[in-house]
Protein backbone atom coordinates (compact mmCIF):
# COMPACT_ATOMS: atom_id res chain seq x y z
CA UNK A 1 0.00 0.00 0.00
CA UNK A 2 2.84 2.39 0.84
CA UNK A 3 4.51 1.83 -2.50
CA UNK A 4 1.31 2.78 -4.36
CA UNK A 5 0.98 6.03 -2.39
CA UNK A 6 4.60 6.92 -3.08
CA UNK A 7 4.10 6.44 -6.81
CA UNK A 8 1.01 8.69 -6.98
CA UNK A 9 2.62 11.47 -4.94
CA UNK A 10 5.68 11.38 -7.18
CA UNK A 11 3.50 11.72 -10.26
CA UNK A 12 1.55 14.66 -8.80
CA UNK A 13 4.67 16.78 -8.22
CA UNK A 14 5.47 18.86 -11.34
CA UNK A 15 8.84 18.58 -12.94
CA UNK A 16 11.10 21.57 -12.33
CA UNK A 17 12.41 21.52 -15.89
CA UNK A 18 9.01 21.96 -17.61
CA UNK A 19 7.43 24.73 -15.48
CA UNK A 20 8.49 28.34 -16.05
CA UNK A 21 8.39 30.88 -13.21
CA UNK A 22 5.56 33.43 -13.20
CA UNK A 23 6.11 36.52 -15.28
CA UNK A 24 8.90 34.94 -17.31
CA UNK A 25 8.32 34.49 -21.01
CA UNK A 26 8.01 30.91 -22.14
CA UNK A 27 9.68 29.66 -25.30
CA UNK A 28 8.05 31.44 -28.24
CA UNK A 29 7.62 34.78 -26.42
CA UNK A 30 4.17 34.02 -24.92
CA UNK A 31 3.66 34.68 -21.21
CA UNK A 32 1.43 32.37 -19.18
CA UNK A 33 -0.20 35.01 -16.96
CA UNK A 34 -2.22 37.64 -18.76
CA UNK A 35 -3.12 41.14 -17.63
CA UNK A 36 -2.38 42.92 -14.37
CA UNK A 37 -1.90 41.04 -11.12
CA UNK A 38 -4.85 42.86 -9.52
CA UNK A 39 -8.10 44.34 -10.72
CA UNK A 40 -7.69 48.08 -11.29
CA UNK A 41 -9.85 50.13 -8.96
CA UNK A 42 -12.86 51.73 -10.60
CA UNK A 43 -14.51 54.62 -8.80
CA UNK A 44 -17.89 53.49 -7.49
CA UNK A 45 -20.80 55.45 -8.87
CA UNK A 46 -23.78 55.86 -6.62
CA UNK A 47 -26.77 53.83 -7.77
CA UNK A 48 -29.56 55.59 -9.60
CA UNK A 49 -32.58 56.52 -7.54
CA UNK A 50 -35.98 55.13 -8.39
CA UNK A 51 -38.45 57.43 -10.14
CA UNK A 52 -42.19 56.74 -10.07
CA UNK A 53 -45.33 58.44 -11.37
CA UNK A 54 -48.56 58.24 -9.41
CA UNK A 55 -51.73 60.01 -8.29
CA UNK A 56 -52.14 61.94 -5.03
CA UNK A 57 -54.86 60.37 -2.87
CA UNK A 58 -54.37 62.45 0.30
CA UNK A 59 -52.84 65.82 1.20
CA UNK A 60 -54.15 66.21 4.76
CA UNK A 61 -50.72 66.08 6.44
CA UNK A 62 -48.30 68.98 6.68
CA UNK A 63 -45.58 68.77 3.98
CA UNK A 64 -46.61 65.18 3.19
CA UNK A 65 -48.75 63.65 0.47
CA UNK A 66 -49.93 60.08 0.01
CA UNK A 67 -49.42 58.86 -3.55
CA UNK A 68 -50.85 55.70 -5.10
CA UNK A 69 -48.34 53.94 -7.35
CA UNK A 70 -49.53 51.39 -9.89
CA UNK A 71 -47.43 48.50 -11.16
CA UNK A 72 -48.46 46.36 -14.12
CA UNK A 73 -46.95 43.01 -14.96
CA UNK A 74 -47.84 40.20 -17.31
CA UNK A 75 -48.49 36.82 -15.70
CA UNK A 76 -45.69 34.50 -16.82
CA UNK A 77 -47.95 31.54 -17.65
CA UNK A 78 -51.36 32.95 -18.52
CA UNK A 79 -50.35 36.29 -20.03
CA UNK A 80 -52.99 38.33 -18.18
CA UNK A 81 -51.88 41.81 -17.16
CA UNK A 82 -52.04 42.12 -13.38
CA UNK A 83 -52.34 45.53 -11.73
CA UNK A 84 -50.98 46.03 -8.24
CA UNK A 85 -51.10 49.30 -6.32
CA UNK A 86 -49.29 50.56 -3.29
CA UNK A 87 -49.55 53.78 -1.32
CA UNK A 88 -46.41 55.66 -0.34
CA UNK A 89 -45.87 58.84 1.63
CA UNK A 90 -43.88 61.55 -0.13
CA UNK A 91 -42.36 64.82 1.05
CA UNK A 92 -44.02 67.93 -0.41
CA UNK A 93 -41.97 70.85 0.95
CA UNK A 94 -44.30 73.66 -0.16
CA UNK A 95 -47.58 71.70 0.08
CA UNK A 96 -48.44 72.48 -3.55
CA UNK A 97 -49.86 69.09 -4.62
CA UNK A 98 -53.57 68.40 -4.24
CA UNK A 99 -55.81 65.34 -4.39
CA UNK A 100 -56.01 63.90 -7.91
CA UNK A 101 -52.78 65.47 -9.18
CA UNK A 102 -50.50 63.30 -11.30
CA UNK A 103 -47.03 63.64 -9.77
CA UNK A 104 -43.48 62.45 -10.27
CA UNK A 105 -41.63 61.08 -7.22
CA UNK A 106 -37.99 60.27 -6.54
CA UNK A 107 -36.63 57.90 -3.92
CA UNK A 108 -34.64 59.60 -1.16
CA UNK A 109 -33.14 58.96 2.26
CA UNK A 110 -35.57 58.15 5.07
CA UNK A 111 -37.25 61.40 6.13
CA UNK A 112 -39.45 59.81 8.80
CA UNK A 113 -40.59 56.37 9.93
CA UNK A 114 -42.61 55.78 6.73
CA UNK A 115 -41.54 58.56 4.33
CA UNK A 116 -38.86 57.68 1.75
CA UNK A 117 -40.00 59.57 -1.37
CA UNK A 118 -40.02 63.22 -2.37
CA UNK A 119 -42.06 65.19 -4.85
CA UNK A 120 -40.11 66.13 -7.97
CA UNK A 121 -42.82 67.83 -10.03
CA UNK A 122 -46.53 67.98 -10.65
CA UNK A 123 -47.13 66.55 -14.11
CA UNK A 124 -50.86 67.28 -14.32
CA UNK A 125 -53.16 69.20 -11.99
CA UNK A 126 -56.54 67.68 -11.09
CA UNK A 127 -59.60 69.18 -12.78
Amino acid sequence: MMAAEAKTSAKAAPSATTAAPKGVAVKGGVSKDKGPKHTPSIPKVRGGRKMRIGYVVSDKMQKTIVVELEDRMRHPLYGKIIRTTKKVKAHDENSVAGIGDRVSLMETRPLSATKRWRLVEILEKAK
